[in-house]
């Protein structure tokens, strides 16, 4: 009897990558088993990003793709973000698809019929991504998802409209996979959520919910990152909305060693953050930053920031390069704005022509990579606890797995150790480093 088999193709953000595994629990559940190729499956999946324009015309390219090398008979099924936010739409324009399934939806159904579920008015559905146990995994590092949903209403954001509310697992929950995860040889664990900060609130009593951020309303991340790191040997947080970050989860980041800071900030213009129904300025991001490098000078910071939102000035994004000066952030990602169907800024006045924005994200892209390749360049000829991830590849605590650069290492150094290197070069975004003598773990 033939042996069913999938293939799983995963677009988008950390959090689908962690969804995806849980998919793969199911198929598994369900008697599939991995395929080579996609060109050797019998279900042919898309974990789709709907995120942005740019995301959402990658998610349509590679179904396209995928529609062309599967073999006959085969069904090719689209999940994720854009089948739960364009699922009928998404069903009309793409024929070559079976199925289009939104979120906790049977990927083998026998319908062609989009299903796509509203979380926001609909209870959880019959099996849930974010509850479901994860099959085990190898690799040097894994993501930990937290958390589903998000509470905010950022202006630029639609997360929210097809994500739902936030809704974190519960604590014992994630420490168990954690454990799990560490049984497996899994070294570092990478927190994630949309608004990871807010991690437990919607769990918390309405009482804890009208304490200050520096009660029993923000200490939900904090024991989350004190549990895991209690159990990991390394343990990172990404995605901070700048003000929650409190003292006691600064002060709880640095002592788990890995002093790395993601904070979402998007911009720096007080104005412009009020139209983005953000929280901030460049005057208050600053001081942030200043406060924890007195307490970490090797304390490393990554953010986001997005060029073009409707209204922007040239006096917004002078400050904004300004802060990126003074700032020195180690790693920053720049995005032009794509205007999103069902959020605030959709049909916004004062919308920027596109290709002021790319080039106002060119000059500072330009700018950012002069400063990261100065922040590597301080490296050499220090020492560091190197991560292998893979042959020749590792990371310290300062660079996050798939978004910063790496640090290239002798092929001689097993993946999953932990070794002790004095840093001998920098490239650009990478490092260069070789063993200390016996420092192996």
């Amino acid at each position: 009897m033939h042996e069913k088999r999938y293939w799983l193709q995963t677009l988008g953000c950390p959090k689908n990558r962690v969804d995806s595994d849980k998919l793969v629990g199911v198929l598994d559940g369900d008697g599939y088993a991995p395929a080579l190729s996609a060109d050797a499956a019998d279900l042919v999946v898309v974990n789709t990003c709907a995120f942005i324009e740019s995301a959402r015309q990658e998610s349509i390219e590679v179904i396209l793709d995928l529609d062309r090398v599967r073999r006959p008979g085969s069904r090719l099924v689209v999940t994720g973000c854009m089948a739960e936010r364009y699922g009928n739409e998404l069903a009309r324009s793409l024929p070559e698809v079976d199925l289009v399934a939104g979120f906790g939806v049977a990927l083998d159904s026998p319908t062609r019929q989009p299903v796509a579920l509203r979380t926001r008015s609909r209870p959880v559905p019959s099996f849930d991504l974010l509850e479901l146990p994860r099959p085990p995994l190898r690799g040097s590092w894994a993501y930990l998802k937290a958390a589903e949903g998000c509470d905010r209403a950022c202006g630029f954001c639609a997360i929210p409209s097809f994500r739902g509310p936030q809704r974190s697992r519960a604590l014992d929950d994630l420490v168990a996979e954690t454990e799990a995860l560490v049984g497996g040889g899994v070294k570092e664990i990478v927190i994630v959520a949309q608004d990871l900060a807010s991690y437990g609130r919607d769990r918390s009593t309405r009482r804890a919910r009208r304490e200050s951020s520096d009660g029993p309303f923000g200490d939900g991340v904090v024991e989350l990152l004190e549990r895991v790191a209690s159990v990991a040997e390394r343990t990172r947080l990404l995605y901070l909305y700048p003000s929650s970050l409190t003292d006691r989860l600064v002060d709880a980041i640095l002592d788990t060693g890995v002093p790395y800071f993601d904070l979402s900030l998007q911009h720096v213009s007080r104005p412009l953050l009020a139209r983005m129904r953000r929280w901030g300025d460049g005057a208050r991001f600053l001081d942030r930053i200043a406060r924890i490098r007195a307490l970490d000078a090797h304390a490393t910071f990554r953010s986001s920031f997005i060029l073009g939102y409707p209204g922007e000035t040239e006096e917004d994004h002078d400050r904004l390069l300004e802060f990126l000066e003074q700032a020195q952030l180690d790693w920053a990602g720049f995005f032009t704005f794509s205007s999103e169907e069902g959020t605030l800024a959709y049909d916004l006045h004062d919308q920027i022509d596109p290709e002021l924005a790319l080039e106002r994200m060119r000059e500072c892209s330009e700018l950012q990579d002069r400063i990261t390749a100065r922040r590597r360049d301080q490296f050499v000829g220090e020492r560091r606890a190197v991560l292998a991830d893979a042959v020749g590849v590792g990371r310290t605590v300062h660079e996050a797995p798939e978004i910063d650069g790496v640090v290239r290492i002798p092929a001689s150094v097993h993946p999953g150790s932990i070794t002790e290197m004095t840093i001998v070069e920098s490239l650009g975004v990478d490092l260069v480093a070789l063993p200390v003598s016996g420092a192996v773990r």
